[in-house]
């Protein structure tokens, strides 16, 4: 009796290790990567505070920024595309995860059929008359299809649904911070070539009343007409970029409209884009803090990478899965009757049990060649992985150069503003005091007009190099499937 009850229990053993199979195929392992220990010692990252900066573009502190981006995180049609593609993997997930389950079916069937007694080679016509019959038949029937995974192919499977599902998430991520930072830099340029109008309609201006200065002296012999021909050349060359500035701003408006998703109605009308000013718009004073290491954990495309690399890697024990036998096992329970009153009758009752292994003999290299396919597409997976790595930290860096190389030209061309400055109130002084002559006035006050072209310019490629070094250090994005405690951006 002992030993019986042993060899049922090691029985028992091996029927669970068979029913519950063993995945095939390698298992997932992260790429070694080289990472800096640090940043360049000369970006003082360190020194500034840890902050939550999800909404980073609200550090610039303009009303109508925030509110196209928040349109554009809503409405953008880049942003609906990959929406689609998540609903898409779920639902391919979901389809992954099924697969693992039973397939319970029904079937109800109901017939009547004539049986002529001409198909029967007696061609005696009473007897034919007699063989001719009509019948029914209805039939209720439920069926059970199960595939046991003995080698985790199905496993597989719902492995690389889930990180293609994971990498929709991640790569709508990204989307989303390319559109936020594509909106925060064209809104940046709008301001800036707004600026550039106001300042060149000045300096048109201007320009145009030292022509007419020259003009009148030239008209009474004072100076000669190269001198005045100069004042006319300078006066209509800033009246030619005014249409340029002009256009720009158009430009820039309808490019802005489309990326916060405006109909095409909304397009042709006028779109409040605000009233803000280039020199009013707060330049954000703390950057986030963060380790290299950290970079690959906050860059959703980056995760998105990792996410095909896993996917293609669960492919490998898909195809390898698909080279081995596998067992399946129907079941059938009907109820079939001549006559309706009859079905459920035990008379009626019908089963039928089943079982069948299915595997390749002979397939000329198919499955191999599968198989072969499946690591080709992990190695490309893993060198789009470290590309996208190198990218990304290569990104980082310039962002961090520019970021610090703006800083030194917003500080020169400062310095440079304020000279100018100063030199413009003399002339205006001294012009009162009768000691210069209006010419020079203006051309102190041409020249002050020019400074402030350089620091509109400067400033707004000052503000775009602070978005650019946000956009590459992950901001803007929270992650989607964070667990409780652990901190999001």
């Amino acid at each position: 009796m002992k030993k019986g009850c042993t060899k049922n229990r090691w029985t028992g053993i091996a029927l669970a290790l068979l029913l519950s199979g063993c995945a095939v195929g390698p298992d997932y392992q992260a790429p070694e990567l080289e990472l800096p220990e640090t940043w360049p010692e000369h970006i003082e990252l360190s020194q500034t505070e840890r902050m939550d900066w999800r909404n980073w573009w609200r550090q610039f502190d303009d009303p109508a920024l925030t509110a196209l981006v928040e349109r554009a995180t809503q409405d953008n049609l880049e942003l609906a595309v990959q929406l689609a593609r998540i609903q898409e993997a779920r639902a391919q997930l979901g389809f992954a995860d099924a697969e693992r389950f039973p397939s319970v079916g029904y079937q109800l069937e109901a017939n009547r059929e004539r049986t002529p007694g001409a198909s029967i080679p007696i061609d005696i016509e009473p007897v034919q008359d007699l063989i001719t019959s009509t019948s029914n038949q209805f039939s209720l029937a439920g069926s059970l299809e199960y595939e046991f995974d003995l080698w985790g192919r199905l496993a597989r499977q719902r492995e690389a649904a889930l990180a293609t599902f994971s990498e929709s998430l991640f790569a709508r991520d990204a989307a989303e911070i390319g559109v936020i930072a594509d909106v925060v830099t064209t809104y940046f340029d709008l301001k800036s070539a707004q600026y550039q109008q106001d300042i060149l309609e000045q300096t048109e201006a201007t320009y145009e009343e030292t022509y007419r200065l020259q003009k009148l002296r030239y008209d009474v012999g004072d100076i000669s007409e190269l001198a005045f021909r100069q004042a006319e050349a300078e006066w209509r060359g800033v009246r030619t970029e005014l249409p340029q500035v002009k256009q720009q701003v158009e430009t820039l408006k309808g490019a802005l409209a489309i990326l916060v998703g405006l109909t095409p109605r909304e397009l042709m009308s006028e779109l409040d884009y605000g009233d803000t000013h280039l020199v009013e718009i707060a330049e954000p004073q703390r950057l986030p803090r963060l380790l290299p290491s950290e970079l690959i954990q906050r860059r959703p495309d980056i995760r998105a990478a990792e996410a095909t690399l896993i996917a293609a890697n669960a492919g490998v024990g898909v195809a390898e899965a698909a080279r081995l036998p596998s067992i399946n096992l129907n079941a059938s329970i009907a109820s079939v009757a001549a006559d309706t009153s009859d079905l459920f009758t035990d008379n009626a009752s019908a089963w039928g049990l089943g079982a069948s292994i299915v595997g390749p003999l002979l397939d000329f290299g198919r499955s191999r060649a599968n198989v072969e396919i499946s690591r080709s597409q992990v190695e490309q997976a893993d060198a789009q992985y470290r590309l996208t790595v190198l990218t990304a930290f290569n990104e980082v860096r310039d962002a961090l150069n520019n970021f610090e190389l703006t800083d030194q030209r917003v500080e020169a061309v400062d310095a440079q503003l304020a000279a100018v400055s100063r030199a413009r109130d003399l002339a205006v002084l001294m012009h009162d005091q009768g000691q210069t002559s209006m010419l020079e006035r203006l051309d102190a006050e041409r020249s002050l007009l020019s400074a402030k072209l350089d620091r509109a310019e400067v400033q707004s490629e000052r503000l775009t190099a602070v978005a650019t070094l946000f956009k590459a250090l992950g901001g803007g994005w929270k992650e989607s499937t964070s667990t409780a405690g652990e901190e999001t951006i």
